[in-house]
C-alpha cells in the first residue's frame, strides 16, 4: 500500500535518514559517528533536491556533509584515545 504522492525512493531516503541518525548517535567510535553524520547530510541533501529545493540541497551538501564533517574529523584526529 503506497501513500498518495509518495514514491518508493522517497520512503527509502526517509528510512535511510532515520537509520543514519540513529547510527550517528549510537556509535561509540567518534570517527564512525562523524562519517555516519556525513552520510546523513548527503541523504538529506538528496531529499531537499527531490523536493525541488536545489539551493538548500547544495548548501546542505557543501556545508554539512563537507565542511562540518571535515572539522569533526580534524578535531577527532587531534584528540587522544584512552
Amino acid at each position: 500500500m503506497m501513500l498518495a504522492g509518495v514514491s518508493a525512493i522517497s520512503i527509502v531516503l526517509f528510512i535511510a535518514v532515520i537509520v543514519l541518525a540513529v547510527m550517528a548517535v549510537g556509535f561509540k567510535d567518534l570517527l564512525s559517528a562523524a562519517i555516519s553524520l556525513a552520510a546523513l547530510s548527503a541523504a538529506l541533501a538528496i531529499i531537499f533536491y527531490r523536493l525541488s529545493s536545489p539551493y538548500a540541497a547544495v548548501i546542505e551538501l557543501s556545508v554539512c556533509a563537507g565542511l562540518i564533517t571535515a572539522l569533526f574529523v580534524a578535531a577527532i584526529s587531534l584528540t587522544r584515545r584512552r
